[in-house]
């Protein structure tokens, strides 16, 4: 069946019409692109403890969400909300498997209470294929139609993903390419099929991620048929808005991120015809590149700031860490707005008892904590100014409070650090509390304004031996447009993680079912293959580092999922280009070269 929406757009759109504007075209690509269920595997195994103290549950729980998990495990439980704590403060890899409650963790609180003890479970690894989520088999019909340019005149994007026979769970590869390019005849389509499997559930950039495989695949196949670089071939088709929604960027860097990754990566050296290029081995050579996309997503967030008289600032939200650096992102934040040294700032997050933040998915995290941690310390400081004015003992006794600022820790006037005064020497004398400011993020109007977007570019090089086609992944190389950097160090790691994460969907990543009894063949990291250090090749991640004025007051948006779009279709072009061949099916294997 055809589902109405998923994630808040339309499943089912078109613009203009996408089969005349198909049918008119001179040059035509029609094909067929699949991939394969895969499976989560971060290296933390899901695990649970469940402790009660009377009608009290505080369970401990590796989770991207812990306001959703509390709220299932109550309606599960039937007991209130807040008669349930979640707490998660570090989560080891979660890339979406994490991100929705899991009902093991209801059971597992079920029998804690039924025996009166706690009760923990780490569930197995075999375990985790069948409860810890997987993304659905895609097949994907790509047809596009192009002027003897190289213009797209007609596209039309048809998806079929497998669900679970309890729950719809929407692949959406078809949204990536509706803003992607700019073409007046855009058609997508999603169908989704109830099978006997797990319901699937978000998986690193969860659309984009199999979307542009398909997209990307088929612009490299529209380029060869063209003989136009496939560089060029985008650079023309490049919008100037948001074709889909008619809404104006609110920044739009994509072209530097090909100008740049081209470059570092010498893109020049390409041959234009496939086969033809090998290296001092024999093997043959191939380069090949794909845009990145992903949407910004942003989630009401709330947050806490403290400052205490001991000189430190305490920050406090319930959003989480997965291992992308929450913990120093969020430090930095709150060291930058208040002028504090990093080191005195301590944040606790990953805990229901907190501020309630957002999900810890879709990139969504510092865009969405960030901004409510500096109304938190604009609040605080506001209040300690109020203190601070009305104390004979203060510099700034008398000022008006609403001139008064943080400024490298000390409360000061128009940056005159002389006129102020530490602010630990403020709360000291009114008595030593802290100060607690509170600060709220709601995402704006300008949702209905501006269309807002990160961006990348790929590039693959790879070298496959002509006797065994044995594929190996010499260089990737990405520029990424994600807004403001906030830390090069934690950016460059995300980026890197999904250049990775796409290794293994190009080339590895695939679970085996039995077609007789459903069952599941490989469910063991011996069988399911996921990229190792001897697979991961040189690494170069490009950071474009331009805020965005409109996403949020520090221009900074999501970094997580960019880096695994568009990466699979780069080394699948690679492949391609090195040999002539056209492999549409992931992952690509060694048989499928012979």
């Amino acid at each position: 069946y055809r589902p109405e929406g998923f994630y808040g757009e339309a499943a089912q759109s078109a613009r203009g019409d996408p089969e005349a504007g198909f049918m008119s075209a001179p040059h035509r690509i029609d094909a067929t692109y699949t991939t394969p269920v895969e499976h989560h595997n971060a290296m933390e195994l899901h695990a649970t403890i469940a402790a009660w103290q009377g009608d009290q549950l505080t369970l401990y729980e590796g989770s991207q969400w812990v306001f959703g998990a509390r709220y299932a495990i109550a309606q599960a439980l039937e007991v209130p909300e807040e008669n349930v704590r979640v707490v998660s403060r570090f989560i080891g890899g979660a890339f979406g498997g994490k991100g929705l409650p899991k009902m093991h963790a209801a059971l597992i609180a079920a029998i804690a209470r039924a025996i009166g003890r706690p009760v923990k479970l780490v569930v197995t690894r075999a375990g985790c294929f069948a409860l810890g989520g997987l993304r659905p088999r895609t097949i994907q019909r790509l047809r596009l139609g192009a002027d003897r340019s190289g213009r797209l005149i007609g596209v039309q994007h048809d998806s079929v993903n497998q669900t679970s026979e309890v729950d719809s769970f929407v692949e959406v590869c078809g949204y990536p390419g509706r803003y992607l390019y700019a073409c007046d005849n855009y058609g997508v389509s999603h169908t989704v099929v109830p099978v006997n499997i797990p319901t699937p559930v978000p998986m690193r950039a969860p659309g984009e991620g199999p979307g542009t495989f398909a997209l990307e695949s088929a612009l490299d196949e529209l380029a060869h048929a063209l003989t136009v670089d496939p560089v060029a071939l985008r650079l023309s088709n490049m919008p100037d808005r948001d074709p889909h929604h008619g809404l104006p960027w609110s920044a739009h860097h994509l072209a530097d991120c090909y100008r740049r990754a081209a470059e570092a990566f010498d893109w020049s050296r390409r041959s234009q015809e496939p086969g033809t290029a090998r290296d001092a081995k024999g093997r043959h050579v191939g380069y090949g590149m794909a845009s990145a996309v992903y949407p910004v997503f942003q989630m009401p967030a709330h947050a806490t700031v403290s400052l205490r008289p001991d000189g430190t600032v305490a920050v406090a939200s319930a959003t989480h860490e997965i291992g992308t650096g929450t913990y120093t992102v969020l430090a930095q934040v709150a060291a930058e707005r208040t002028g504090v040294p990093i080191q005195r700032v301590e944040v606790t997050i990953g805990d229901t008892a907190l501020p309630r933040g957002p999900a810890s998915v879709g990139a969504l995290s510092v865009c969405s904590v960030a901004p409510a941690i500096e109304r938190a310390v604009d609040a605080a400081v506001g209040e300690l100014a109020a203190l601070a004015v009305q104390d004979p003992a203060s510099p700034l006794f008398g000022l008006n409070h609403g001139d008064v600022r943080m400024v490298e820790g000390r409360l000061a006037v128009d940056d005159d650090k002389a006129r102020g005064e530490p602010f630990e020497q403020v709360l000291r004398r009114a008595g030593g509390g802290p100060v607690t400011g509170r600060g709220e993020f709601t995402p704006g109007a300008y949702w209905a304004t501006h269309s807002m977007k990160t961006f990348g570019a790929q590039f693959a090089e790879v070298r496959i031996d002509p006797d065994t086609h044995e594929i190996r992944v010499a260089k990737l190389t990405g520029a990424f447009d994600f807004g403001r950097v906030l830390n090069q160090k934690t950016a460059r790691s995300q980026l890197v993680g999904g250049m990775i994460f796409g290794i293994g969907m190009a080339l590895l990543e695939r679970t085996a079912f039995d077609d007789a009894t459903g069952r599941m063949l490989s469910a063991s990291l011996a069988e399911y293959l996921v990229p190792t250090n001897a697979d991961v090749p040189e690494i170069e991640a490009i950071m474009i580092d331009r805020p965005d004025p409109i996403v949020n007051g520090i221009g900074a948006k999501g970094v997580g999922e960019i880096g695994n779009t568009g990466i699979a279709a780069a080394i699948a072009n690679a492949v391609f280009n090195a040999t002539g061949k056209r492999v549409r099916d992931l992952p690509i294997t060694m048989d499928r070269l012979a």
